[in-house]
């Protein structure tokens, strides 16, 4: 596998607005009505990479890398919470922000968010990031296409990883949004283990591993940072 999506200067194929918003509610409503945050998951190890995170009384904490704290470390609301598909408290201001900033409806934005949530923790990757990459690859659109194939909410290109899809019998799996977060969050763990930092990792996702000035890794944090003044995490300055 060379690229897990297309380099920065991609083109989306989408449709106009009044399409995208049609088909992208009619995608979340399905997976709302299937239950898709039930037992389909995959299982895969955690990333062991540092983090310090979002200590319990320390929400000020500075973080050091992309990946978050063991599960136990979490407040047991805060594990209550994804466990029942709700949002935690810190993601419920990401979506206000997010729907604000691309004027998607938060009941759209809810299901993607959740999901962003229990990879990353179940990853060990901060979910912040994985909206992060959302936003850079697709603008939240779930049904959007580049030019070079890839597709939904994180831009995978479905040939370069059938492997992580698994055995789904429908058509364009990939514009699942539970199943896209998932298999775009499995691609950055995989680079993760594979190349050892969180720059890297985001280059090789991006398809730009040759950047010497790794455009598109910078990209990708510097909307982290403004996720993380979203949250209430703190300034975003050491992200």
């Amino acid at each position: 596998m060379v690229h897990a999506t297309p380099s920065d200067g991609r083109k989306r194929t989408t449709a106009n607005v009044v399409v995208h918003f049609a088909q992208a509610s009619l995608v979340a409503a399905g997976m709302l009505a299937a239950g898709w945050l039930g037992s389909a998951y995959l299982k895969h190890e955690p990333v062991t990479f540092v983090d310090i995170g979002v200590l319990p009384g320390n929400e000020a904490a500075v973080e050091v890398a992309a990946v978050v704290l063991p599960t136990p470390a979490m407040l047991p609301a805060q594990r209550n919470a994804i466990a029942e598909g709700v949002l935690s408290s810190e993601m419920r201001r990401v979506r206000d922000y997010v729907a604000r900033r691309y004027k998607v409806p938060t009941t759209m934005l809810e299901p993607v968010l959740v999901a962003a949530e229990h990879h990353g923790r179940t990853s060990g990757i901060d979910p912040l990031l994985i909206v992060a990459m959302v936003a850079i690859e697709s603008s939240f659109n779930p049904v959007a296409v580049s030019s070079m194939g890839a597709q939904g909410l994180m831009q995978v290109i479905p040939r370069f990883h059938m492997d992580k899809i698994g055995d789904v019998d429908r058509k364009n799996p990939l514009f699942d949004p539970q199943l896209n977060v998932r298999v775009g969050t499995q691609v950055l763990a995989e680079g993760l283990r594979r190349f050892g930092s969180l720059q890297a990792a985001l280059q090789y996702y991006g398809g730009a591993r040759s950047d010497p000035q790794a455009r598109y890794a910078n990209k990708v944090l510097a909307m982290k940072r403004r996720l993380v003044v979203a949250a209430g995490r703190g300034t975003g300055t050491d992200v």
